[in-house]
């Protein structure tokens, strides 16, 4: 059961990573150059880089830094909150390509590296929103490995897309927000059996001692003891 779930959490990543890989080595090994697919902020033509800017990398470095943080990230996801990966993931994807032409520079922007940054800041705040021991390990444990990586959300530097950084964070942050609700079975708190077992409840006076006058009380312990003298 166990290895059957690790199968299902990095065969999806897996594919990404091999679809990301063939378009580079296929660019690298042709004449063609797809650039010019990526995001381009605020104009029409710039749109599409919304769904294939993060397939393409300037050079082998680039490709290989984003390849692997987004296979253990997404792998991450995908075993230990199955519920919400699809859509979480689908999400940081698209949001962040849509910052990034709504807010970047005019320039094309191009590579995974704001979807990466969309998926850390996702455990990490993931363990934020939903309080429970899984989430707070998890977001620890990325934040501590990969606290590096926050150095790229800082402006101004040449050759790098730090909006896409910063942006992706962002995303991914409302994201966490948004799913915090949709929490995995392991996560439910834990129910006693005695919890369910329904309480015998005794009062030393009657429910209703204060909402009846005297009178009536009086009345109600005259027919009890002419109930009581009728049938003996």
């Amino acid at each position: 059961m166990f290895d059957k779930k690790v199968i299902n959490s990095v065969r999806y990543p897996i594919y990404f990573i091999l679809l990301i890989w063939g378009i580079h080595l296929f660019q690298f090994l042709t004449p063609f150059d797809f650039s010019y697919l990526g995001t381009y902020p605020r104009t029409s033509f710039g749109l599409r880089g919304v769904v294939f800017s993060p397939l393409l990398h300037s050079d082998f470095s680039h490709l290989i830094n984003n390849s692997i943080p987004f296979f253990a990230l997404s792998s991450l996801i995908f075993f230990f909150f199955p519920r919400v990966a699809w859509k979480s993931i689908l999400m940081i994807y698209v949001l962040t390509g849509l910052a990034v032409w709504g807010f970047g520079r005019s320039v094309f922007h191009i590579g995974a590296s704001g979807v990466v940054y969309g998926l850390v800041a996702f455990v990490c705040w993931t363990g934020i929103f939903r309080r429970n021991i899984k989430s707070i390990v998890l977001s620890l444990i990325v934040g501590f490995y990969y606290s590096g990586m926050f150095l790229g959300i800082l402006p101004n530097q040449e050759g790098i897309s730090w909006e896409s950084h910063l942006l992706g964070g962002l995303v991914g942050i409302f994201v966490a927000y948004w799913f915090r609700y949709q929490i995995e079975t392991d996560e439910k708190p834990e129910r006693y059996s005695w919890e369910d077992e329904p309480q015998e409840t005794s009062f030393f006076l009657k429910r209703d001692t204060f909402d009846k006058t005297k009178e009536e009380r009086r009345r109600e312990e005259d027919n009890d003891g002419n109930w009581f003298t009728t049938i003996s």
